[in-house]
């Protein structure tokens, strides 16, 4: 019994150590996306979804606009369950180089529940970014 006692503490101990050092590894590999951005500035979306190999968003994000409710200029772009999407989850933040109409940002919004789908994929994929910002 005292085995198991001492055992359980290490195996917890394990299991976090592995669940960071998975999120530092994905907070340092987009980084390097953030790092390189003059190759995606300008250029569609998709180019920079190409490039992203290794991980994909799973949910979208609208960063509200204050001074003009009527349209969106940044998007965050979490790489986490939508579970954790709401607590110290790595962020892509892309400001758009046009402002993007928030109705139809809305519409994927309640559509299809924040989650990155290939309809987003695609909405998206044509706009152009004018800056890429990763933190956690």
């Amino acid at each position: 019994m005292k085995k198991i006692f001492k055992i359980i503490p290490l195996f917890i101990l394990t299991l976090l150590s592995y669940k960071v050092n998975a999120q530092l590894d994905t907070l340092n590999y987009l980084k390097q996306f953030e790092a390189n951005k003059a190759q995606y500035i300008g250029q569609p979306f998709s180019k920079l979804l190409q490039a992203m190999t290794q991980i994909q968003p799973k949910t979208i994000w609208a960063d509200y606009n204050i001074e003009n409710k009527t349209i969106t200029k940044r998007s965050r772009f979490k790489f986490c369950e939508m579970d954790y999407s709401f607590k110290n989850v790595i962020t892509m933040n892309i400001t758009w180089g046009n402002d993007i109409p928030f109705s139809q940002v809305e519409y994927y919004e309640k559509n299809n529940n924040f989650y990155f789908t290939d309809e987003e994929r695609a909405f998206y994929g044509n706009k152009i970014v004018k800056d890429i910002m990763v933190y956690r």
